[in-house]
């Protein structure tokens, strides 16, 4: 009985991992072909069948609007969707086509339309690896670099937690993009950056070292 159950558990990893992410290769050919719809039935197809915990389509991003943090259900997916969609179009019609898509499951304020545009316009171009403008620096701006490993989650746990113990206020987020990961020139993960300056990686630093970290970020000294 051990042996069969290992076998499944085996098998459900392997499909896992050679083709219900979204950066494995054949997943990417069959977006690149524009057969977007037929991949996500595939996907769901597999997740029946293997009962593997995928939570993609509902997973929420956090992204800066106005100086807040905001979840977003559904971006990455919604970005994906809208670069094949809208290869060569203008910012303008990647905003309106990413305005309507999020709209879906998300409630966009309608005073604050033109900000969620040019903070979803800036996530998009971030994604495909395009130039975008420097933000102001509003705050410590935290982020764990890493695919969704056990190490990245318990880093981002650690740092959460960190920060609501000494009451800081901060954007954190955890980016799994390859292409996002490369722009940062890392090699190995877990990474942790503050304020763009990669402070660790290929570990997951002691919180001692992480709240000093945190600290000298939130109090540079004079210059």
């Amino acid at each position: 009985m051990q042996s069969s159950s290992f076998l499944l558990n085996f098998i459900s990893v392997f499909i896992k991992q050679i083709f219900l992410l979204d950066e494995t290769p054949l997943y990417q050919y069959i977006y690149t072909q524009k057969y977007y719809a037929f991949a996500k039935i595939i996907k769901r197809i597999f997740l029946h069948l293997y009962q593997v915990e995928f939570m993609a389509e509902n997973e929420i991003k956090q992204i800066m609007i106005n100086g807040r943090l905001v979840g977003i259900v559904g971006l990455d997916d919604i970005i994906q969707k809208t670069a094949v969609d809208h290869q060569g179009k203008s910012d303008k019609d990647i905003i309106n086509s990413l305005l309507s898509d999020i709209s879906a499951n998300n409630y966009v304020p309608p005073g604050a339309v033109e900000s969620y545009g040019k903070a979803l316009l800036r996530e998009f171009k971030i994604a495909q690896g395009l130039p975008v403008a420097k933000e102001p620096n509003l705050g410590l701006n935290i982020a764990v670099l890493g695919m969704g490993c056990a190490r990245c989650n318990q880093l981002e746990d650690d740092v959460r937690g960190l920060l609501a113990e000494m009451k800081i206020a901060a954007s954190l987020r955890h980016i799994t993009d390859f292409k996002e990961i490369a722009r940062f020139g890392v090699i190995s993960t877990p990474a942790l950056t503050i304020n763009n300056k990669v402070v660790s990686a290929g570990e997951v630093p002691p919180k001692s070292k992480i709240r000093q970290w945190i600290i000298e970020a939130y109090n540079p000294p004079d210059e």
